[in-house]
């Protein structure tokens, strides 16, 4: 794990900055308890020229090599894939769980996918986002973990409930002992969004619970609250209140820390969510 104490960085209740070989990373205290992640920030594109380097100091900042680093082809759904304890290569592995069975890998040989999860320790998963809200569960008992990317369209879909029930039936990871931590994306401050997603939302059986996650501004505007949507889905899904520990930091109002595809565009870079098991006492 990086050292502790980035001075320059603003404290966040419960959660920790620790200096990496790239620069800064943002660690949950209470994940940390049961679970080696991180969140980083804008040092690190994850993109163009840069990108396979910079994959490889996420690796080993979480102590695995880069072929042990699971990504995903991010769809913006609610799929999961399952890694096993098999030891194959990252990727080689990876069982369809829910209803990802129709996916298919991008060239990478990535699953697409939203979620990815495992109890295999020799392996660490990543999810990387650039305003989309990005979720890091564990649990206690058995090991497993899941990293999970919930974009409006994700979010609708109810992604973090679907991977609070993949734990459960894969791993038999139950909810309320499950930790989650909430990274940095994009606040209710600054997501305007059409009247349009309220539909969807609605559609996506959030019909009751949308009238708390959208708020008008003062001007008409439509703001999406996604920080208060995913936690409802978990609190739903039986994981306690107490167990989400949310940054409720917004990408785009932190240009100094933060990749924010609303605010710098299509070009921006990305950060990464990564979490990797300690089952076997690691």
């Amino acid at each position: 794990m990086g050292k502790p104490g980035v001075a320059h960085m603003t404290a966040i209740d419960g959660f920790v900055w620790t200096t990496e070989a790239w620069g800064s990373a943002l660690r949950s205290s209470a994940l940390g308890e049961i679970a080696d992640h991180f969140f980083t920030t804008r040092q690190l594109r994850l993109r163009g020229e840069s990108e396979a380097e910079d994959w490889r100091l996420v690796a080993g900042a979480i102590g695995v090599p880069p072929s042990r680093l699971l990504r995903l082809t991010q769809v913006h759904g609610r799929d999961v894939f399952v890694h096993g304890n098999g030891g194959a290569e990252a990727g080689g592995q990876i069982i369809p769980a829910g209803d990802a069975a129709a996916a298919t890998p991008d060239e990478a040989g990535w699953p697409a996918a939203d979620i990815s999860m495992t109890d295999d320790p020799t392996v660490a998963l990543a999810i990387q986002v650039a305003d989309c809200v990005p979720l890091l569960l564990a649990d206690p008992l058995t090991g497993a973990v899941a990293a999970v990317h919930a974009g409006w369209r994700g979010t609708a879909a109810g992604a973090a409930t679907a991977a609070v029930e993949a734990l459960g039936r894969e791993f038999g990871a139950q909810p309320e002992r499950l930790v989650v931590a909430q990274g940095p994306s994009i606040g209710p401050c600054c997501y305007t969004v059409g009247d349009e997603l309220i539909d969807a939302y609605r559609d996506g059986g959030f019909a009751q619970s949308a009238n708390r996650w959208f708020i008008r501004d003062e001007a008409g505007g439509l703001k999406l609250d996604v920080w208060a949507a995913n936690r409802d889905q978990l609190i739903a899904s039986g994981v306690p209140a107490a167990s989400i520990h949310a940054a409720n930091l917004c990408t785009a109002r932190r240009p100094d820390l933060f990749a924010s595809y609303r605010r710098d565009g299509p070009g921006t870079g990305r950060i990464a969510a990564v979490i990797r098991s300690r089952r076997g006492g690691r």
